[in-house]
């Protein structure tokens, strides 16, 4: 991914209004981000702990969605998946994110989820970069730059869900 300025990622934002967009908490590590080891930029509103944010291309344009999640905890004993990059996580390590879709659908109240990693370090844990905990990766036959081609293909299925 290229890096991003706090100006791209605000107008990238479809599924909120531009005063929302303008409003919204930035990572403060923009310059820091692994940029080129990421398939998406994702983080966390720390004043909101059931609200998170993530910027991507998408059709050859920048697509911001703004996303939330219930803020139960699971059992440690409990294992979920993320549909994005397939890794493992117990407890509260996956959540159920939804966004609202856009236009007229989504001024209805009508949303569309996926199953994520809660942190949004998909495109890390792929890379081995982050270690999700034992147990969180399986060993596929698929090749690293296989890995991370079905994990854009399954976050761009979601984005053209909440685009529809």
């Amino acid at each position: 991914m290229n890096p991003l300025t706090e100006q791209d990622i605000r107008t990238s934002f479809v599924n909120c209004s531009k005063g929302e967009a303008q409003r919204l908490p930035m990572p403060r590590d923009l310059a820091e981000r692994p940029w080129a080891e990421l398939d998406f930029l994702g983080w966390g509103d720390p004043g909101a702990p059931d609200r998170t944010y993530l910027v991507t291309e998408h059709a050859g344009d920048l697509v911001g969605v703004t996303l939330r999640f219930p803020a139960q905890r699971r059992g440690y004993l409990h294992r979920s998946m993320c549909s994005l990059c397939l890794t493992t996580h117990p407890g509260s390590g996956v959540s159920l994110m939804t966004a609202r879709r856009t236009g007229r659908a989504g001024r209805d109240g009508n949303s569309v989820g996926v199953y994520m990693c809660t942190d949004l370090a998909c495109s890390l844990y792929i890379r081995g970069l982050k270690k999700p905990a034992p147990g969180g990766r399986f060993e596929e036959s698929l090749t690293l730059a296989e890995q991370i081609e079905r994990t854009k293909d399954n976050l761009s299925a979601f984005l053209a869900k909440v685009l529809e």
